[in-house]
């Protein structure tokens, strides 16, 4: 969000920048290597030396082939309101180990992100390993300052997105997904984030008020079994109690009668009138039109057989939450029983709202066979809308929850079933098949020299130098290859024959010939560079961009068993460049 607080303005452009959402990010959310970094950097002289720096990640998550790239504005808005206040510069001082020169301090205290450039990949975007998320440039103090933050607000934010993508991709797109996952994040910041990423990989609303109001997702929710159970309805009963009283020498049998009152009653719901829905006219007696509907249902043929009495305890508390919110009426149907109770009290209720101008929402499943129940719901409001003539009941709306996750969703595809909406917490919002993305952020040029991170496992040997990175997308439009190239390299150009070729083999090569080639980086903090940066958009738009970018890929790329790989390559040119600097940079052994 921008233009909203007075605050550190974004480059040249001169709009505000508000800071992070959370307060607790400052530049002590920090490792505390980055300081003492920083204080070696500044003792030798080289604090002001220009690095560049990639973030990027190296492996898909979730046994997929894909991810979300989410975090970025969070990153955006830290570096637009850097600046060490004098309580933190007093805290680092007492915990660098030795003693610290002042003027390392005074240092500090100067420093601002006005001489720092971050290019990025667009926030919502479907990103693969290798290709860096951001490069961020300036100088190699103040970045190395800024790598465990941004880290840290990229990591879960793509992690929980992409899984709420997956999540996506498994319901469908004429699902509706509700994330409900506050009470078990792992803390209000995982709460809060979760909530904002989940509705950014596709989620369409949220159960957590906090993020509704931070960021303008929608929100949906209704009761729990707790405001069902907390109604108390029992039927007035008399039982003879005999009381055996012993006296010395004789006998007493007493026959007391016992009156079980009414502990809670529907007579106990005080205002019991409800107006139409146009406002023309009221029902006096509410309650009394809602147990009229239960026994026209009870006495219908069409229902005979599959229930009796019901828990008019849930009855009770069903009326009393329509009488409070008659227009978005939806009833948890799973307290007591869902076919024998839970929803021929709904359909009383729905039914009694339907005469007076108003749609109840539906019901939700919160247990048991999830696929079993919302198909015979389903079967139970056709049969509603047969016998009574209440034109849509046979559509009204079923929400399932109940620790859903890829897999029962999946499972419940295949079984069949008659879910409108699901409500995902715990396995969303946690990532619980994977605890962590693992982005990295090396340095890959310092002073207009290359440098390179090697080691004995490929896949954690860095590409170096100041890149660019492209999509090439072929003739069915789908995205085929993304390319990196250096920096004063050709760009691509549409319709002509280019070399890709896998940065660390040697046989894996192809040539493309794009009908479409889309640069990814684009500056997001201009620093002194002059650039016009890239406005941040709101998060409705990058949920936007998210599905679209979704939707370009290849259904074998998206698949949850046994995915395609998306290729990642470079060009000719950089690969070379790539293997010599390797050589030239690796030790040579010595055999005795």
């Amino acid at each position: 969000m921008e233009g909203k607080a007075n605050g550190p303005t974004g480059g040249r452009t001169g709009r505000v920048i508000d800071g992070p959402t959370n307060p607790m990010v400052t530049p002590l959310l920090n490792d505390l290597y980055q300081f003492t970094m920083a204080y070696a950097y500044w003792k030798a002289g080289k604090h002001e030396e220009r690095a560049v720096f990639d973030l990027y990640f190296r492996k898909n998550p979730f046994g997929g082939e894909y991810t979300i790239f989410a975090g970025l504005e969070e990153c955006i808005r830290l570096i637009a309101n850097f600046k060490f206040t004098e309580d933190e510069i007093s805290f680092v001082r007492d915990s660098l180990p030795g003693s610290c020169e002042d003027g390392f301090f005074s240092y500090l205290r100067g420093i601002d992100c006005s001489d720092v450039e971050v290019y990025a990949i667009s926030e919502g975007s479907v990103v693969f390993p290798k290709v860096p998320l951001l490069r961020v440039e300036g100088p190699v103090a103040v970045v190395q300052l800024l790598e465990t933050p941004f880290v840290n607000l990229i990591n879960y934010a793509s992690l929980v997105s992409t899984n709420a993508a997956r999540h996506r991709f498994v319901a469908g797109k004429s699902k509706m997904l509700l994330e409900f996952g506050l009470r078990r994040a792992q803390g209000p910041d995982g709460g809060i984030g979760a909530s904002k990423y989940c509705y950014m990989g596709g989620f369409d609303a949220t159960s957590n008020v906090a993020a509704g109001r931070l960021f303008g997702i929608p929100l949906r929710g209704t009761h729990s079994h707790a405001f069902v159970s907390s109604f108390m309805v029992f039927e007035v009963d008399k039982s003879l109690l005999f009381v055996v009283v012993v006296v010395p020498g004789h006998t007493y049998i007493y026959c007391v009668l016992i009156y079980l009152s009414t502990l809670q009653s529907p007579d106990e719901i005080i205002e019991k009138s409800l107006k139409s829905s146009d406002g023309l006219h009221t029902c006096e007696d509410f309650v009394s039109l809602v147990q009229t509907w239960l026994n026209k249902i009870q006495w219908s043929s069409s229902f005979s057989g599959i229930f009796g009495e019901t828990n008019q305890s849930e009855l009770a508390a069903f009326t009393s939450y329509a009488l409070a919110f008659p227009k978005s009426f939806l009833a948890l149907v799973d307290t007591y029983d869902v076919m024998r109770s839970g929803v021929p009290n709904f359909c009383a209720v729905a039914l009694a709202l339907n005469d007076l101008g108003y749609k109840a929402g539906g019901i939700r499943l919160d247990s048991g066979d999830l696929a079993y129940l919302s198909s015979e719901a389903r079967k139970f409001f056709r049969a509603i809308e047969k016998e009574f003539g209440v034109t849509g009941f046979e559509k009204m709306s079923i929400t399932a929850s109940n620790d859903l996750n890829e897999e029962t969703l999946d499972a419940l595809n295949k079984q069949g079933h008659e879910v409108d909406a699901f409500g995902i917490g715990t396995y969303l919002v946690t990532c619980y098949a994977q605890a962590a993305l693992g982005c990295v952020f090396k340095l890959v040029e310092i002073n207009n020299q290359p440098r390179i991170k090697l080691s004995e496992d490929v896949s954690k040997v860095s590409i170096p130098c100041k890149k660019r990175s492209y999509r090439l997308y072929g003739r069915e439009g789908y995205p085929l290859v993304d390319i990196m190239t250096g920096e004063n390299e050709p760009t691509p150009k549409v319709g002509e024959r280019i070399l890709c070729r896998h940065p660390f083999s040697e046989s894996k090569r192809a040539y493309v010939v794009p009908q479409q080639v889309e640069e990814l980086m684009k500056c997001y903090w201009p620093g002194n560079s002059g650039e016009q940066r890239e406005d941040l958009p709101p998060l409705k738009d990058i949920r936007e961009r998210c599905i679209k970018q979704l939707e370009l890929m290849r259904p074998d790329h998206m698949r949850r068993l046994n995915p395609t790989p998306y290729k990642v390559s470079v060009s000719a040119k950089l690969y070379d460049f790539i293997h010599f600097l390797w050589l030239n940079e690796a030790p040579v052994g010595e055999l005795q």
